[in-house]
């Protein structure tokens, strides 16, 4: 396909940047400037650093204090998870950290819960979580006077299926506990502020809405709420909680990003649903037989996750590739290895439907002309498919 218009519908790995966001990285390049610094340079660079926090607060419906820049979600994530968070009411630390089983890999691994003090919260089939499973982990937990740190992410970045946050919030809260949330895929494509979640830490990231790579932040529901436990010490940047020098253009794209991801978002997730609504329309009149996982509750208007039974996945997506499509078998956190999703897994998949697991994902930038291409490659894929079993069974 050298030469030809490719279609990138691998979004949820990283979106395409907004014109906006590069000339506002472009602009801080060129302007240098540190900080932390006191003269006039350091000033300037230091009042873009907080512009952009207001933005992104603004995104997420808190107070610019209560938002901390870090490298990306997974640092995000790897701050918040940890026993030794303090409230206004209680100084003593989280005794266990009950997170779901689906959950992106760097919130699985619990950061910096000791792994005999991590549990895994089950899904059901359809990949939502199982509250009645954490309600009464809970209730046992409390009655032995222990507290828990529970984490949900807000929409699951394989199959797009919407998780129950403000629901395992309001179970947590209930019971002394806290609840972080991963909000890395849900900013930007669905309704999403930190107050009406419940959530108390909640992890976002800038190139999954438009933004550069290498800088996400992570928020608190509260200025207050404060985390005794630093993951980079050294100076005192972010109000203490992070040590090193801003990536004061990272962070000012972000802040590009986050602003038009506010104005833009509800038409740009009202455009995605009608992509995805007939590229799985397509799908189904191609192959009856295929099957979209989490199509029966409520997903993001962008991902599609389905498979063909019989289609192993690492041969589709090097079909796909060839003919100009860019697609993913599920997290694109595996060092680029194509493995068998635990997403899948934990909904209880059969290993050979789900090594055939393929994740469309549209981004802000997608057009119908992507959703045709992808659709035309999956015919020939089908039509291989088909001449491949017709050849075994003779």
């Amino acid at each position: 396909m050298a030469g030809a218009q490719r279609a990138n519908l691998d979004h949820n790995a990283t979106t395409t940047v907004r014109p906006a966001v590069i000339d506002a990285v472009a602009a801080a390049l060129a302007a240098g400037g540190n900080p932390s610094s006191v003269h006039a340079e350091g000033r300037a660079a230091r009042g873009r650093v907080e512009s952009a926090r207001d933005d992104v607060a603004a995104l997420l419906g808190v107070p610019a204090r209560a938002v901390w820049f870090t490298s990306g979600g997974t640092e995000a994530n790897v701050l918040a998870l940890t026993p030794f968070i303090e409230t206004a009411r209680e100084k003593r630390p989280l005794d266990r950290l009950l997170t779901s089983a689906i959950e992106h890999p760097c919130v699985l691994e619990g950061a910096r819960f000791p792994q005999d003090r991590i549990e895994r919260i089950p899904v059901a089939p359809d990949g939502v979580v199982d509250l009645g499973w954490l309600e009464s982990r809970l209730v046992d937990m409390a009655s032995k006077g222990e507290r828990a740190l529970v984490s949900v992410q807000a929409a699951n970045n394989e199959t797009g299926a919407l998780q129950p946050v403000r629901a395992a919030a309001d179970l947590a809260h209930a019971h002394g506990g806290l609840l972080h949330c991963d909000a890395v895929q849900a900013i930007g494509k669905v309704g999403f502020d930190v107050a009406s979640s419940g959530a108390d830490l909640v992890a976002v990231s800038a190139h999954k809405i438009g933004g550069p790579q290498g800088v996400g932040a992570l928020a608190a529901s509260s200025p207050s709420l404060h985390i005794a436990e630093r993951v980079l010490r050294g100076g005192g940047q972010e109000r203490g909680l992070r040590a090193g020098t801003e990536n004061a253009p990272g962070v000012a794209g972000f802040g590009a990003a986050a602003r038009e991801a506010r104005l833009q978002g509800a038409a740009e997730a009202a455009r995605m649903t009608r992509l995805r609504d007939r590229l799985e329309a397509g799908l189904r009149e191609l192959a009856p037989d295929v099957v979209i996982f989490s199509s029966g509750v409520e997903r993001l208007p962008n991902t599609t996750l389905f498979a063909l039974p019989g289609q192993a996945a690492e041969t589709a997506l090097i079909a796909f590739d060839l003919d100009g499509v860019a697609l993913s078998s599920g997290s694109a956190c595996s060092s680029g290895k194509v493995r068998r999703s635990h997403v899948l897994q934990a909904m209880g998949v059969s290993d050979d439907l789900a090594g055939g697991a393929i994740r469309v994902s549209l981004g802000w930038s997608s057009v119908e002309a992507d959703v045709e291409r992808f659709l035309k490659a999956f015919e020939k894929l089908r039509d291989a498919l088909h001449l491949r079993q017709g050849r075994r069974a003779a």
